[in-house]
């Protein structure tokens, strides 16, 4: 049965330490991931809560990362993709040997959360060996089995989730250009604008993880 590791790890010990240094006020949160070989990836990832040219300037004197490229700017947040070069080697091993999805990954100055599902059990004991052998500081917060595969309702959304995407789409929220401000959805949910965000960050990753997982080299080379 496959199980779900929450843990953290000190900013350093992955790639965008110096830029999230440099940019406290800024969360990094990954998308999706494509390894290219056992020495960089390429994320997808999204930054919010701050100044994007601050952090631009930033990211493209960070070591860890080369090709940053700007993808999708919208009012909650910016999209990027670029290559980790550094400090990546528990990510790349966790995801290229022993197979591990990576379901959730947010970064800050101080440090990243991840959350990873894991074939067994035995794969975590020996991906925290990996780490330790390492030296990096690896902090266990939970580890549990899924009670139900892809709980919450189709595509892993919950009740509350679907609400607001529902309501976001049927608002003109998605429109091209947008109908609507997240402020009325909120207020319409009877919600802050912050927890209205909340809920439609977290329902797009449920989609992304629950439908198109994290990307293999292959998948990319077929596409």
């Amino acid at each position: 049965m496959s199980v779900i590791a929450e843990f953290k790890v000190p900013a350093k010990a992955l790639a965008l330490s110096e830029t999230l240094e440099q940019t406290p006020e800024m969360t990094v949160e990954i998308e999706r991931v494509v390894a290219h070989d056992t020495d960089r990836v390429m994320p997808y990832f999204w930054v919010r809560g701050g100044d994007y040219t601050e952090f631009e300037a930033a990211v493209d004197n960070d070591p860890s990362t080369q090709r940053v490229t700007k993808l999708d700017e919208y009012e909650d947040g910016t999209l990027y993709r670029a290559e980790w070069t550094q400090n990546i080697e528990s990510i790349v091993y966790a995801y290229v040997e022993i197979g591990a999805t990576i379901l959730e990954a947010t970064g800050r100055a101080d440090n990243w959360e991840l959350r990873m599902r894991f074939d067994t059990e035995d794969l975590v004991a020996e991906f925290q060996d990996f780490c330790r052998e390492r030296n990096v500081p690896f902090e266990l917060l939970r580890l549990y089995h899924p009670s139900e595969p892809r709980s919450g309702g189709q595509y892993g959304l919950s009740p509350k989730q679907r609400n607001a995407l529902v309501t976001a789409l049927e608002r003109g929220y998605f429109d091209i250009p947008r109908s609507v401000s997240m402020g009325v959805i909120a207020d319409e949910m009877g919600i802050s604008q912050q927890s209205c965000s909340k809920l439609l960050r977290r329902a797009h990753m449920n989609i992304i993880t629950n439908v198109l997982t994290v990307s293999h080299p292959e998948d990319e080379n077929s596409s």
